[in-house]
């Protein structure tokens, strides 16, 4: 099989994998942006796609290569302890590094320089993530209602409470403030670690957080600006 050929490469507000969420569709107000390389900005290549309201994202999982593969893997969900078949998994660490996001199309702009560029929401992907593919989302084909959820539906979804100081909030850009509570929301931190004492830290939206967990509640402790954005 020959490799497989970069297309583009999306933007999101996640420079680091901690924080990023844990499925597509989860953090709505997270938002990216395709961007396409050369030989693919062909706007006719984009004909039609106008018309759909979600689509697939065929993606690499760029920080995420091994040499070898393992056939099973511990998911975090999980606690990190009890190993499960790799193909029964969403994990990263796959014979071939390929994700797949089920993402919101919010707009299709044609820029004079960079010709189509996707604008998307509900991302789950790091900033430069590179992109193989863009297909459509159908509903009748790609939704089963009576389709079970395995063991990763028997995890149980927590979620704590947070608590965001004023001050430190109105440090975080306004556009990003939402979507940062709700990832926060969502327990970003390693589930096998527990330990009330320890400062957690994410960034996303140009900020990094840091914050600590006891019980229930989630505090943050500190917001500071990025320096750079990762190139």
């Amino acid at each position: 099989m020959d490799e497989l050929k970069r297309i583009g490469r999306i933007r999101t507000d996640f420079p680091e994998r901690f924080g990023i969420p844990r499925q597509s569709g989860l953090i709505k107000g997270a938002f990216g942006t395709v961007v396409f390389e050369p030989e693919y900005r062909r706007e006719e290549a984009f004909r039609g796609l106008e018309g759909y309201s979600h689509i697939w994202i065929l993606w690499g999982f760029s920080r995420a290569k091994r040499e070898n593969w393992t056939a099973t893997v511990k998911p975090p969900r999980l606690g990190g302890k009890k190993r499960m078949g790799v193909f029964a998994t969403r994990s990263p660490y796959r014979p071939n590094p390929i994700g797949i996001s089920a993402v919101k199309l919010e707009e299709i702009i044609m820029d004079e320089k960079l010709g189509p560029v996707l604008k998307v929401s509900g991302v789950d992907m790091l900033d430069g993530t590179p992109v193989y593919d863009i297909k459509p989302y159908l509903p009748y084909a790609d939704s089963y209602e009576e389709a079970t959820e395995g063991f990763a539906g028997e995890v149980f979804e927590h979620r704590l409470e947070v608590f965001f100081p004023k001050e430190l909030l109105l440090k975080v850009p306004e556009k990003h403030r939402e979507s940062l509570v709700e990832i926060l929301s969502q327990d970003p931190r390693t589930a096998y670690i527990d330990d009330e004492e320890r400062l957690w830290g994410i960034s996303y939206g140009g900020v990094n957080v840091r914050f600590k967990v006891s019980g229930s509640c989630l505090r943050v402790r500190e917001v500071e600006e990025l320096s750079s954005r990762r190139p």
